[in-house]
C-alpha cells in the first residue's frame, strides 16, 4: 500500500476552503464567544496555520505555528513603535488642552456647524504624504476632544477622519500604495496625482459628509477611554477657558512636526531623479522621516507640553507617560494580530485563487482591475498587498487599454480599499485607538472603506468616459 502525504495532495479550491474556514473560526471566537481580540485573532491564524499545513505544499504543521509568530513579528516591526508614540502622542495632547486648543481653532474659523468639514479636510491633507495609520494616530485626539468640546457627534467626527485617510491613501500618490501601483503600471506620476485628486474629492465627499452625517444620526458613539485618557478628563479639559490652553503653534507642533519629516523624505524620494541634487539629502531625510523617528519626535514635542501644562512633578509625569505606552502597547499587540491573521490567509494562495479565477471574465479592464483588488484585499486582508496582486496581473493587459492608465490605477485603488474587516491591521487599529466596539467599527469603518471604494469606481467611470485622454 502507498501511502502518500495529505499536504501533497492538490486540492483546486482548497484556497476558498481555507478562507472559509478562517471566517468562521474569527466570527465564532470574536463575535460569538466575545474573546478579547488578541487571543481571538491569534487563535484564528494558529488554526489557518494548521489547515495550510493540510492543503499548502511545503507548508508543515511544523511551520504552523512560526509562520504565526513571523508574520506577528513583520507586523509589530511596522507599528510597534509608531503604536506606542502614538498613545504618547494622543495623550500629551489630549491632556495638556492642546488638542482641545487646535478643535477650538478649527471652529474659529469655519463655525462649529462645520466641525466635520474641518477634520475630513484636514486628514485628507495630511493623508498624501503620511501613511494611514500615522494620520489617523494623529487626528484621532482631534475627534475625541471635538466630541468633548461639543458633547455629540462623535460617530460623525470618527467618519470624516477615517474617510479623508483612507481616500487620499489609495487614490492620491506620493502615498506608496497609489505611487507602486502607477510605476507597475507604467502611469505618468502627474497625470495620476491629478486623476487621484479628482477621484478622492467626489469619494471622501460623499462618504465622509453624506454617509458619515447619515450614520451619526442613527449611531450614538460615546465616549470611552482609551489611549490612557479618560472621559472625565477630556470632559475637565474642554471646560478650560482658552487662556489656560497651550498656544496654537505649541499645539500643532506633534501634528507639524510628524508631517514635515515625513513628507521630506517622501519629496526627495519622488524628486531625486528629477532633481539630481536632492540625493545627498536622502540619507537624513530617510532617517528622520522614517515615522518610527518621526513620530518619537512628535511624541516628545506633545509629552513636553503635557509637562508644561498639567500640575505634575516629573515622577508623576512618567507615570503618566508609562501608562499611555501600556495602552499602547495592547493596541499594538491586537494590531499586529490582525495582521498575522490576514498573513496567514495569504499564505494558503486566497490572492493568486482569485485573482486567476477573474482574470478571464469577460467583463472590461477597469471593472476587472476593481473585482480582483476588491475580492483579494476581501480575502487577506492588505490594501496595498491587493493592489499590487492587480497592478501584476493588469500591467501586460495595459495596451488595451482605450483610456489613460491612471484610470486603472484608480479602479485598483479602489477595489484595494473595500470592506476592511477583522483580518485587516487597519480595522483593529480605528477600534482600539478610537474607543469603539467591534460592531461600531463594522458600521463606521467597515462601511466607509467600502463606500470610498464603489464611489470611486462610480467616480473613474464617469470620469474616463468623459475625458479618456488616451
Amino acid at each position: 500500500m502507498v501511502f502518500i502525504p495529505l499536504q501533497a495532495v492538490q486540492f483546486t479550491h482548497s484556497p476558498l476552503v481555507t478562507f472559509i474556514i478562517g471566517l468562521l473560526a474569527v466570527v465564532a471566537l470574536l463575535v460569538w464567544l466575545d474573546l478579547p481580540p488578541f487571543i481571538g485573532l491569534i487563535i484564528s491564524a494558529f488554526l489557518v496555520g494548521v489547515v495550510n499545513s493540510i492543503f499548502v505544499v511545503d507548508f508543515s504543521s511544523a511551520d504552523a505555528a512560526g509562520q504565526v509568530a513571523t508574520a506577528f513579528g513583520n507586523g509589530m516591526a511596522g507599528i510597534g513603535i509608531p503604536i506606542l508614540m502614538a498613545a504618547v502622542i494622543g495623550k500629551g495632547m489630549l491632556e495638556s488642552g492642546a488638542a482641545q486648543r487646535i478643535v477650538r481653532g478649527f471652529q474659529n474659523v469655519l463655525g462649529e456647524n462645520n466641525s466635520d468639514i474641518a477634520l475630513l479636510g484636514s486628514s485628507s491633507l495630511l493623508a498624501v504624504p503620511v501613511f494611514f495609520d500615522s494620520v489617523f494616530y494623529l487626528m484621532a485626539p482631534l475627534a475625541r476632544s471635538m466630541r468633548a468640546r461639543l458633547g455629540r457627534d462623535y460617530t460623525l467626527f470618527i467618519v470624516v477622519v477615517g474617510t479623508g485617510a483612507a481616500a487620499a491613501h489609495v487614490f492620491v500618490p506620493p502615498t506608496p500604495g497609489p505611487l507602486a501601483v502607477a510605476d507597475q503600471i507604467g502611469s505618468n506620476l502627474g497625470m495620476t496625482i491629478l486623476i487621484g485628486i479628482i477621484t478622492a474629492i467626489p469619494a471622501a465627499g460623499f462618504t465622509g459628509l453624506v454617509y458619515g452625517r447619515w450614520i451619526n444620526k442613527r449611531l450614538d458613539i460615546p465616549l470611552r477611554d482609551t489611549m490612557a485618557t479618560s472621559t472625565e478628563e477630556l470632559q475637565e479639559v474642554a471646560n478650560r477657558p482658552t487662556s489656560e490652553l497651550p498656544g496654537v503653534l505649541e499645539s500643532m507642533a506633534p501634528i507639524l512636526l510628524a508631517v514635515v519629516l515625513i513628507a521630506a523624505s517622501t519629496a526627495v524620494n519622488a524628486f531625486q531623479e528629477t532633481i539630481p541634487a536632492l540625493g545627498s539629502l536622502q540619507p537624513y531625510t530617510n532617517f528622520i522621516g522614517d515615522k518610527n523617528v518621526a513620530l518619537t519626535i512628535a511624541a516628545l514635542a506633545a509629552a513636553y507640553t503635557f509637562y508644561r501644562f498639567d500640575d505634575m512633578d516629573r515622577g508623576e509625569w512618567s507615570e503618566e507617560l508609562t501608562e499611555a505606552l501600556k495602552s499602547g502597547g495592547n493596541i499594538a499587540a491586537i494590531t499586529a494580530a490582525g495582521g498575522s491573521f490576514g498573513a496567514l490567509l495569504a499564505a494558503s494562495g486566497i490572492g493568486n485563487y482569485l485573482a486567476d479565477a477573474l482574470q478571464e471574465v469577460g467583463i472590461g479592464l477597469i471593472i476587472t482591475a476593481w473585482l480582483i483588488a476588491a475580492i483579494v484585499r476581501i480575502a487577506q486582508g492588505s490594501a496595498t498587498a491587493a493592489m499590487l496582486t492587480a497592478a501584476g496581473i493588469m500591467a501586460p493587459l495595459v495596451g488595451q487599454l482605450t483610456v489613460h492608465p491612471a484610470y486603472l490605477v484608480m479602479a485598483i485603488g479602489a477595489g484595494g480599499n473595500i470592506c476592511s474587516w477583522f483580518n485587516d491591521s487597519g480595522f483593529w487599529l480605528v477600534s482600539e485607538i478610537g474607543g469603539l466596539t467591534k460592531a461600531e467599527t463594522l458600521k463606521t469603518w467597515t462601511v466607509l472603506t467600502t463606500l470610498i471604494s464603489v464611489t470611486g469606481l462610480i467616480t473613474v467611470l464617469i470620469v474616463s468616459t468623459v475625458f479618456p485622454l488616451a
